[in-house]
Parts: C-alpha cells; sequence; structure tokens
C-alpha cells in the first residue's frame, strides 16, 4: 500500500468541486470522488465561524459543507445563514430536537452526498491543504477511513504510538500528539477524521451510546467495524487541524479537568460496548479482569484506587464507582444488543 504521506503532488483535478467550483456542488460526476464535510455543533457560534470559514479556504473546495445543529440553537443558526451567502462554497444546516452529539451527527450524515464524508469539530480550524491530504489518502481503493493530528495549545510533545487498541482492550489516543509518517491505526479521532460514505452509511453513529454531549468514544462504535471488515484506516500527522478547545454546554467536562460521576459513567459505557463488541474470546475476557481490576488513572479499577488516594485525588472513590458502574452498564448493553456491524459492510477490493 502506498501511503499518503508518500505520495507526492495533489490531486485537485479528481474532486469536483476543486474543478468545477460550488455552483456545481451538487452535480455528481461518473468517476470523480467528492467530499462532504460534516461539522456537529452546539452553542459555539464563534467557533463555528471560524471554522467555517477555514473549510472555505481550502486548497481543494468541498463538495459541500453540513452542519449538525439542535433545533434550539438559534444563534449558530443565524451564524450558518449569515455565511451561507458571504463563503464560495455550498453550505448546508440541518437540525435535530434530540441532545447529544450523536443525534446530530447522524441527521448531518443523511444529508451528505459525497463520496467521502470528512468530519471535524465546530472549535478546529483545518489547515489549508486538509482536505487535498484526504482526498490524496483515499487513491488506495483499500482505504477506509484517513485522519491526522488535532494540534493542541496546551499539549505538546510527540508520540510514534497513536489510535491503537491493545490485544486486552486497553485503548491508546495520542491523535493530538502523534508524528511521524502515515501509519495504519485502528481509531481515528472524531476531530480530524474522514471516511468513505459507503461504509460510514451502513453503520452510522451509534443511538445505543449514552449521554447527551460529546457522547464519548462514539468513534469505537465507527472504527473498529471498519477494521474488522477488513479495510485500512490510516493516521497521518500532515492530516492537520489546529483545536482551540472550546468550552462545553453540558455536563461531559471529563476532558475540561471537571470530574462529574454521570457523564463518566456514560463514557465508559461506551467504551466498554464498542470494546467488547470488537474484541474475542481470550481477549474479551482479559479486558474485563483488566477494566475491573486495573484500568487507568482516569477509568480507574480495583487496584488504581489506592494510588489515586495517596495522590491527593479527592474525587477518587467517586471516580472509581462512577467507572464500575459504566463498566456494568457497558457489559449489560452488550449482552442484551451487542451486534457486529462489520457484516454489514462491503470487503475491500483485495
Amino acid at each position: 500500500m502506498i501511503l499518503p504521506s508518500e505520495r507526492a503532488g495533489g490531486s485537485a483535478a479528481r474532486t469536483g468541486s476543486a474543478v468545477l467550483g460550488p455552483d456545481w456542488a451538487g452535480v455528481h460526476l461518473e468517476g470523480v470522488p467528492t467530499i462532504s464535510v460534516l461539522v456537529p455543533s452546539w452553542r459555539r457560534p464563534d467557533a463555528l465561524e471560524r471554522c467555517l470559514r477555514a473549510l472555505a479556504a481550502q486548497t481543494v473546495a468541498p463538495l459541500e459543507i453540513v452542519v449538525g445543529l439542535r433545533d434550539d440553537d438559534a444563534e449558530s443558526a443565524r451564524c450558518v445563514d449569515r455565511l451561507r451567502d458571504a463563503l464560495a462554497v455550498t453550505l448546508r444546516c440541518v437540525t435535530t430536537r434530540e441532545p447529544g452529539v450523536v443525534a446530530s451527527m447522524n441527521t448531518a450524515l443523511a444529508a451528505c452526498v459525497g463520496d467521502i464524508v470528512a468530519l471535524t469539530d465546530d472549535d478546529t480550524e483545518p489547515h489549508r491543504d486538509w482536505l487535498a491530504r484526504i482526498d490524496r489518502a483515499f487513491d488506495d481503493p483499500r482505504v477506509g477511513g484517513v485522519g491526522g493530528r488535532d494540534w493542541q495549545l496546551n499539549e505538546r510533545g510527540d508520540r510514534a504510538e497513536v489510535g491503537r487498541v491493545q490485544w486486552f482492550g486497553r485503548t491508546i489516543g495520542n491523535h493530538h500528539l502523534g508524528a511521524g509518517p502515515a501509519r495504519s491505526v485502528d481509531i481515528l479521532k472524531g476531530a480530524n477524521a474522514a471516511f468513505r460514505r459507503r461504509l460510514l452509511t451502513p453503520i452510522g453513529f451509534d443511538t445505543r451510546l449514552g449521554g447527551g454531549g460529546a457522547q464519548m468514544f462514539w468513534e469505537l462504535a465507527v472504527c473498529l467495524p471498519i477494521r474488522r471488515a477488513g479495510w485500512t484506516l490510516i493516521y497521518d500527522p500532515a492530516i492537520a487541524v489546529e483545536h482551540h478547545i472550546a468550552p462545553r454546554f453540558d455536563d461531559d467536562q471529563r476532558h475540561r479537568g471537571v470530574f462529574s460521576a454521570a457523564p463518566q459513567s456514560d463514557a465508559v459505557h461506551n467504551e466498554t460496548l464498542g470494546l467488547l463488541e470488537h474484541l474475542h474470546g481470550f481477549g474479551r475476557m482479559m479486558f474485563l479482569l483488566w477494566a475491573f481490576l486495573v484500568g487507568t488513572r482516569i477509568e480507574p479499577g480495583f487496584a488504581q484506587l489506592p494510588r489515586l488516594l495517596l495522590t491527593g485525588d479527592r474525587d477518587a472513590v467517586e471516580r472509581w464507582r462512577a467507572t464500575v458502574d459504566g463498566r456494568r452498564r457497558g457489559y449489560t448493553s452488550w449482552k442484551r444488543d451487542g451486534v457486529d456491524h462489520a457484516v454489514t459492510l462491503p470487503h475491500p477490493p483485495a
């Protein structure tokens, strides 16, 4: 396989809207891949405007930008309306009454028509070559999804290991720190990812996930079935966005330095459900043992509890209880309605 960072030159000539301009954005040309950009947003109109302006300034234009909003977010809707005529791209807005990013993304996905669906958060600012590099990465027909680094102001450093699920279920993110060449991974990050629409549509965004805001770990429910179906996911640090971490207006503040039991339980539930569907046999059993007995500092098992108490973590006991509750709920969800979405997907070309 030729990795995207090893190729030279651009591929704007392949992308219909880059050649024909926004007036042709609704026209699909036979054999010409096109990119829809999906941006979920809620109550962050200033950040959303910055993101949309960056998308409109891409060296390879998107076929369309579809913003997913809640129907009570009038200020963000006005932002999209104001920019619709100002930006030289096709910009659309769809709304849902349901809370949570999953409902917003599912509503927006149903409106996307491009061959590729690129996803980013409303508080990102994609680099000007973001879509050009995404477009080029899909030259390999065995690639089902691509993503890259989300640069964060207060998070610096380089990591080689990114987007992995270890054999016993421990996940490694580091997407905001990844460096080096393009490489195959298990998980991409929703702030900077793109998938073939014919793979994303059958899976959708998992409505079983807990939470009414960020609904953490939804990426597992998208990426892992695509991997199980045999497709390659590529992480290339050169496919980059600036991630201006903005406030969240919901209870999930886990990555904002504020602990709350309910969002912790929801996040752990979502992660547990996705991993139990992905793992098999001995690996699944070892994941449950490791998760309940050891875990991590953020999602502690029983053995982590004394360590957290010794470091002065005042939320240690409540964090552990919420984590155990999330593990139990995730196991129950898996036993009740676990599915393997990989069986619904086409296989990659040989």
